[in-house]
């Protein structure tokens, strides 16, 4: 076992986690497998592995920013429940 129920415990402690002994036991088991399977990974030879940042290659398709007619400030404020005119009326925040 890589892990014990002590170790469990008090990193449940850490986490301010209640655990039962039943919980303990299985998490143990789970966290137990979980390092095994990471220690067989550290096997595996990955030298020659080039380092990716994302699977596929992307670029980003930012477009140009251009200046366009927006919409009217009467229709914009047409959609909202309450307005005074110039903007839109809500409820004071503090």
């Amino acid at each position: 076992m890589k892990i014990t129920p002590e170790e469990v415990r008090y990193v449940a402690t850490l986490a301010r986690l209640s655990l039962s002994e039943a919980e303990v036991e299985k998490t143990t088991l789970q966290l137990d497998t979980i390092l095994s399977y990471v220690e067989k990974l550290d096997e595996l030879d990955t030298s020659s592995v080039q380092p990716t940042t994302h699977a596929l290659a992307l670029r980003n398709a930012f477009r140009e920013d251009e200046t366009k007619a927006s919409l009217p400030q009467r229709e914009a404020l047409a959609n909202g429940p309450l307005q005074n005119g110039e903007a839109f009326v809500v409820p004071r925040v503090i």
